[in-house]
């Protein structure tokens, strides 16, 4: 069986956050691999816990895809900083005498991007609404090619690694099953500093706030990167609580034109004609979403945002919101249908991007949480769950097709869902042994036994 078939019948998405499919990302005509080490968001230690721990499985994984797929070259890219991460990798390229590259990189914010890192390593810009895959590059980050270890030796894609910390008592790396509560995981890092707190799911720059009675029944999904305890009245919740009125009156009143938000802006650096200031303008004199045109080409152009918060969290002196503003237009615009032409507008990448990347220190610092940026999370907790809720959303793509029915036994590592035929998705398997309960909004596995023991 070829290595990508046995992606696809793991189930493997990424890791990082978006969920696209590997077996799809893998195919086509790929010259360079690139591994993507750099872990974009300031708190999370996931990546370079894999990294240093699972140092041969990535390289030697990362090497059998280069053959297997006929890709050229290979490449690790993580950041100058991470000292004993490079150190295990170097190890283990020396013992499999692999011919895997390191790339290392400023400590900057967000080095984890994939358009951003096929840069750094290749100098190459992709495409506005482009993909790496449209310049020759593919990008998957440590984890998942770790989970790519485990498929060939035909293991599915059950468990996922993830940082919890913040507000935590003892800050960790997790091992849990897919599916796993986030009460459970939290009380895995020894439970919250004091009352009062909220989740944000995933990195302070990107990431979800929800509250703790949304925590109660939300649950470990295969994107899933991090859990971070904030306190209840931090930065980070009340500008998540703005509505998008509220936001095009801010602007109104305080957007001083000053376009900081666009200079700093990772993707127009990279020649991309994304201008956050220009779609503040429109928003602000139109004052609603719905009076702006679908056709005004400066709004069109918040089709480009990653959304990657640099605007909004580092750039603006003003404290505006323009990535919930471009979000909120990028929504409106495919709602009505508009799509953004592969390659429109592309200009040069701009010679002033060296000096406006901003460092990962300054990120976590204007996002509010330098309090946690220097956590060292050595920490390891491996743990089983009693019960798991599988959603069968966790991917780009269709949803899953459930194949089980409640009161049926399975077996951790049995297929439950499939991805549809013909369609963009993902397999999905039980993450315990169990009894299916339901098959509602998800598939609900209990063995039986009580949850936190």
């Amino acid at each position: 069986m070829s290595i990508i078939d046995q992606i696809f019948d793991a189930g493997i998405v990424g890791c990082g956050g978006a969920g696209f499919p590997t077996h799809v990302k893998l195919k086509g005509a790929i010259e360079h691999l690139i591994i993507n080490g750099a872990e974009c968001e300031p708190l999370l230690r996931t990546d370079r816990y894999v990294m240093r721990n699972f140092a041969g499985e990535i390289v030697g994984t990362a090497g059998a895809l280069a053959k297997e797929l006929n890709i050229p070259a290979c490449t690790i890219a993580l950041k100058k900083g991470y000292t004993a991460e490079i150190a295990a990798l170097r190890k283990a390229i020396d013992k499999l005498q692999s011919p895997v590259v390191l790339h290392l990189m400023d400590s900057f914010y967000p080095a984890g991007d994939e358009q951003t890192i096929v840069y750094e390593v290749t100098g190459r810009a992709v495409p506005p609404a482009g993909i790496p895959l449209d310049v020759g590059c593919a990008v998957s980050n440590a984890a998942t090619i770790l989970a790519i270890s485990d498929a060939m030796k035909g293991v599915p894609f059950t468990h996922k690694y993830l940082t919890v910390t913040g507000e935590v008592k003892s800050p960790a790396i997790l091992r849990v099953p897919v599916g796993t509560p986030l009460t459970e995981c939290i009380a895995l890092a020894g439970g919250p500093n004091g009352l009062g707190c909220c989740v944000l799911l995933g990195g302070p720059m990107m990431g979800k706030i929800i509250s703790r009675e949304e925590a109660e029944s939300a649950a470990v999904t295969k994107t899933m990167s991090g859990i971070v305890l904030l306190p209840a009245e931090h930065r980070l919740h009340d500008l998540q609580q703005l509505s998008v009125e509220r936001m095009v009156t801010r602007a109104k009143a305080a957007c001083i034109r000053c376009r900081m938000c666009t200079d700093l802006c990772p993707r127009h650096l990279l020649g991309h004609p994304i201008e956050p200031h220009r779609v503040m303008r429109r928003m602000a004199l139109a004052g609603s979403l719905e009076s702006i045109p679908a056709d005004d080409p400066a709004l069109k152009n918040a089709l480009l945002c990653c959304e990657c918060g640099v605007c909004e969290l580092v750039a603006c002196p003003m404290g505006l919101q323009p990535r919930r503003i471009n979000a909120a237009v990028k929504k409106m615009l495919g709602q009505k249908g508009v799509r953004y032409q592969k390659g429109d507008g592309q200009t040069q990448v701009s010679p002033l991007r060296p000096d406006r990347k901003p460092g990962a220190q300054r990120a976590a610092a204007r996002a509010g949480v330098l309090k946690y940026h220097h956590y060292q999370i050595d920490r390891f907790v491996a743990a089983q769950s009693h019960r798991v809720n599988l959603g069968l959303n966790m991917q780009i793509g269709a949803p899953c097709e459930v194949i089980v029915k409640p009161g049926d036994k399975v077996a951790e590592g049995q297929l439950i869902a499939r991805c549809p035929e013909g369609k963009l998705g993902a397999n999905l398997h039980a993450s315990i042994s169990g009894i299916v309960e339901s098959v509602d909004n998800g598939i609900l596995i209990s063995d039986g036994g009580r949850t936190g023991e």
